[in-house]
């Protein structure tokens, strides 16, 4: 299968190049391929190089700039997702995007279904949901990944602050009443493969989707958690989040049900310790 993939230097476009081989085959294009501020351009790039299946893995990630540049996140986060899944549809060809918990309000204690109702609280979540709802428009086969806490051995991510800060502080205080899955970009690659390959041959599959790591943690746990897997003597102190504002607001339930990603594709909720090992492994940690 000829996978196309919008993003390249990013943590799943990155673990989506690291696939390439005899059963897929992935060309995963960078801004200068295509603008994803130009959605034509976007939508020509697919009609050019006539892959089997898309995967979507570029966005406006910056969630605190996106609340003073909502003009720019609405282009790469929705308009430029339309266009793909509009190509796409025309092409009768799978489309997987990858979206965000941040479509949702963040309140309760249960995770969320993908059939919850949305309630973005930021411009980074509002043009996300705007994305979904583009795409399932579009009227092809489809499927909108949500997942979150992306974590990887590249990139910026929460794994990667924390070995750093953890190496110059004997203390941190970290966020404890955010809980969600922290989730390899690894294994959302290859989730995302084994989505296009089902819906190459089930598009009646089509729909949103939910992909996170297990157990739900808070952010104070996983960081000590990644202290003690890298032997890094590191305490941590937990705080709320009304002690470290940010012009975003973040989501407080991060939890998301994933059980109809299993019943449709037979991919299970990752361990999330095992993603780290393998993270730590990548960066040669714990250092001798």
């Amino acid at each position: 299968m000829k996978i196309l993939v919008f993003g390249h230097s990013g943590q799943v476009a990155t673990e989506l190049r690291a696939l390439d081989g005899d059963d897929v085959q992935i060309t995963a294009l960078t801004r200068t391929d295509a603008d994803l501020t130009d959605p034509a351009a976007c939508a020509a790039a697919i009609d050019a190089h006539a892959p089997d299946a898309m995967i979507n893995a570029a966005a406006y990630t910056a969630v605190d700039k996106a609340e003073f540049d909502a003009e720019t996140a609405l282009i790469i986060n929705a308009d430029a997702p339309a266009a793909m899944a509009q190509a796409c549809a025309a092409r009768d060809i799978p489309f997987v995007s990858i979206s965000t918990d941040y479509v949702f309000s963040g309140a309760g204690n249960s995770p969320w279904a993908p059939s919850d109702p949305t309630d973005p609280q930021s411009v980074y979540g509002r043009t996300k949901r705007d994305g979904e709802i583009e795409i399932a428009k579009a009227g092809g086969r489809y499927a909108v990944l949500r997942t979150s806490w992306v974590v990887s051995g590249h990139g910026n991510n929460f794994v990667k602050t924390m070995l750093r800060l953890g190496a110059e502080r004997e203390v941190l205080t970290i966020v404890a009443d955010q809980i969600g899955g922290p989730t390899g970009a690894a294994e959302i690659a290859r989730a995302c493969v084994a989505i296009a390959k089902t819906l190459a041959s089930e598009p009646e599959k089509s729909g949103i989707y939910h992909f996170s790591g297990a157990p739900d943690t808070s952010w104070a746990d996983f960081a000590g958690v990644i202290f003690d897997a890298a032997k890094i003597p590191c305490a941590v102190t937990d705080i709320p989040s009304s002690d470290y504002p940010t012009p975003a607001k973040r989501p407080l339930n991060s939890r998301l049900d994933c059980t109809a990603t299993e019943a449709a594709f037979g991919i299970s909720r990752p361990d999330w310790r095992e993603s780290l090992s393998h993270i730590l492994l990548k960066l040669d940690f714990p250092k001798d």
